[in-house]
């Protein structure tokens, strides 16, 4: 009989199958479904996203602004002792070999590199910080008034009127901040970049003042050259000191003439070094008070502080017809 009633019904195997709704409608009617809650809880995301929105404003305008002085540098001419070892190198390298001196191409290399790398030491850094006796403004400012030309400070951690800072801070930290606090906040006040094409390198600080910022620029450019000069100098001294040891020591001739040529590359080092103050980097352009602010973006923040409030009202209201499907 099943048989028979198959045969004469080919088509009802295929009844279980059209009975069910079609993938597409039950999606159009999902679809219907979420577009209707979130229509009905428009109310809730238009609120919350005021919210956000005026809180965005209220943040942004109370941001103080930050001015940035910048300065474009060139690495400054090698020319003192690059040649002169490079030629003793070639005429005297053997001799000076069996002599135990070094006569590569060193001295004569690119000091820029290790110039920017000294500037962004925490040796350098701290010693420019108590050199200059920045530590308040660097740690203490939080406002800048333009009409004053005057700084102020946050008064939980520094009272200007007894010249104290009063912070307060777990140990090991003290109510003074330390050269390693300093050295962090004064990093990220700091931008160091070198232009791999053109050898150029920026140097830029950032500051609620902008006349601060000009200042710490013009600072570092000139205590940078300072100390690197110092530095070729003393080792240039010490050089002398050695080689005029070695040639009383030694009774070769041509050794001794690669000796006296070596002294003469020291004098040179040093002569150079006296006579330029801009020994490392050379100011193509010098650093100026800015006149329009760097940071914040007030518009930026605000447009994303609505948008987060959008859309974390748009997932409240999905959360609620998910976990209203679970149950």
């Amino acid at each position: 009989m099943n048989n028979q009633n198959n045969q004469l019904n080919p088509d009802a195997q295929f009844q279980p199958y059209t009975t069910q709704p079609m993938g597409s409608v039950q999606d159009e009617i999902d679809l219907r479904e979420l577009f209707s809650v979130i229509w009905k809880g428009k109310w809730i995301i238009i609120a919350i996203t005021f919210v956000f929105a005026v809180a965005s404003v209220a943040f942004a305008i109370n941001q103080p602004n930050i001015y940035q002085s910048e300065a474009l540098l060139s690495p400054a001419d090698s020319e003192q002792a690059g040649g002169g070892l490079a030629a003793l190198a070639g005429q005297f390298g053997g001799l000076a070999s069996m002599a135990g001196i070094n006569l590569g191409s060193g001295a004569g290399a690119d000091k820029s590199q290790m110039a920017i790398e000294v500037m962004l030491s925490r040796k350098f850094l701290g010693d420019f910080i108590q050199e200059h006796d920045i530590l308040v403004d660097l740690m203490a400012a939080d406002n800048w008034n333009m009409l004053e030309n005057t700084l102020s400070y946050d008064n939980d951690v520094y009272d200007i009127s007894k010249g104290e800072w009063i912070r307060e801070v777990k140990p090991p930290f003290k109510p003074k901040p330390s050269l390693q606090e300093a050295y962090k906040q004064f990093t990220k006040n700091l931008s160091v970049s070198k232009d791999k094409e053109t050898g150029m390198i920026t140097v830029s600080i950032f500051h609620y003042s902008p006349y601060v910022a000009q200042k710490w620029t013009e600072w570092l450019i000139k205590d940078i050259n300072k100390v690197m000069k110092n530095r070729d100098v003393a080792e240039a001294i010490r050089s002398t000191e050695f080689l005029n040891k070695q040639i009383q020591q030694t009774n070769v001739a041509d050794i001794r003439t690669v000796l006296y040529k070596l002294i003469e590359e020291q004098a040179k080092t040093i002569m150079f070094a006296e006579v330029r103050d801009e020994y490392v980097f050379k100011t193509i352009d010098p650093a100026i008070v800015a006149e329009v602010k760097a940071k914040p973006n007030r518009l930026l923040t605000v447009l994303i502080g609505t948008f987060l409030g959008f859309f974390l009202s748009l997932f409240f209201i999905l959360s609620k017809l998910l976990f209203k499907r679970i149950s």
